[in-house]
């Protein structure tokens, strides 16, 4: 080939004719920050640890009447004849009662820890739920709007955070009691479910103010940005504006904020189970068995440290993988 034909090439390594041609499709491509965030969550053994651990007491709460029945008891049938006089139990755990009884009742303790993991796990998870749904929306009203509705918004996030958590908790069940016709006109089954959906509702409200902040503030720096700029100067709405420009960007705090809020809910549905004002029966709760527990506990420990050890494995799983997701969502951290 000559150097003045124009099939000539200057400047380009010759390649077998069967090569296949480099495709500039095949060439990388940036990764988004979520994207990132999850590669290093895969790579951190702690954060994966945990997420089996947090998904291993999901799949008992989930089947927990699957692996009570494969043990072949209920959790609140009572057995009085595994029982003394004085209410110890008189077996210890064998094929028929895994874990043992419950004293005074007789009621088997594996049943009750498997069923005892679902209130936990749903209040949090609704709780959070929506806590994290009007934090946000809070939040970007606020930051977004700004003026009357700012001032309006962040007065309201103040007047929540102000405000006793624990009063708020222990007043509200005999007001909602009350309303419906007083303690003493409702079955056990229905003052079980007046405080289920009151333990949601003061978790949910307490939960969600401190998100908005957060999320004002995130976006009281993203509203000032070319893009958000350039979508309002085009007529894009208000609402576009605020969930496909805005909302992408706050992945990071609402994931950390989720992450973060689940094992305080855990633990402080488990704490108002053990101060009398959450959860009662016939609804087994491992805060309620902490605070039975701990009139047995010289005879009985294993009743004791049964949700002792369900509570913190369950929470420690869930503050360790929240940690984990903060770090993972952080560029200036390295795990």
């Amino acid at each position: 080939m000559t150097i003045g034909s124009p099939d000539s090439t200057v400047g380009i390594e010759d390649h077998p004719a069967s090569a296949e041609p480099v495709r500039t499709s095949a060439m990388p491509h940036g990764k988004s920050p979520s994207r990132i965030a999850f590669d290093r969550l895969r790579k951190d053994r702690i954060a994966l640890i945990c997420a089996c651990v947090v998904l291993f007491f999901v799949l008992i709460a989930v089947f927990a009447p699957v692996l009570a029945n494969i043990e072949g008891q209920d959790y609140n049938v009572f057995h009085t004849d595994l029982v003394d006089e004085y209410g110890f139990p008189t077996i210890v755990a064998n094929a028929q009662h895994w874990l043992g009884v419950e004293p005074k009742t007789g009621r088997d303790n594996f049943a009750r820890w498997v069923y005892g993991a679902r209130p936990s796990l749903i209040i949090a998870f609704l709780a959070t739920v929506f806590g994290t749904i009007v934090g946000v929306v809070m939040g970007l009203l606020a930051g977004f709007l700004g003026g009357w509705t700012d001032r309006v918004i962040s007065w309201i996030i103040d007047f929540v955070l102000s405000l006793p958590y624990l009063l708020f908790a222990i007043a509200l069940v005999p007001i909602v009691e009350s309303m419906r016709g007083g303690s003493f006109n409702l079955s056990p089954q229905d003052q079980a479910e007046i405080r289920f959906g009151v333990l949601i509702f003061v978790l949910s409200f307490f939960g969600w103010a401190g998100l908005a902040r957060i999320i004002r503030g995130e976006v009281l720096s993203l509203r000032e940005r070319e893009f958000v700029l350039a979508a309002k100067a085009i007529g894009v709405p208000t609402h576009r504006v605020l969930f496909k420009e805005l909302l992408p960007n706050l992945v990071a705090p609402i994931v950390i904020s989720a992450s973060l809020s689940l094992p305080a809910y855990v633990t402080a549905e488990a704490g108002l189970s053990f101060l009398g004002v959450g959860l009662v029966e016939p609804i087994p709760s491992w805060g309620q068995t902490i605070a039975v527990a701990t009139n047995w506990f010289k005879a009985d420990p294993l009743y004791l440290w049964l949700p002792v050890i369900g509570i913190t494995a369950l929470v420690l799983a869930l503050a360790l993988l929240g940690d984990a997701i903060r770090d993972a969502f952080d560029p200036k951290t390295r795990r």
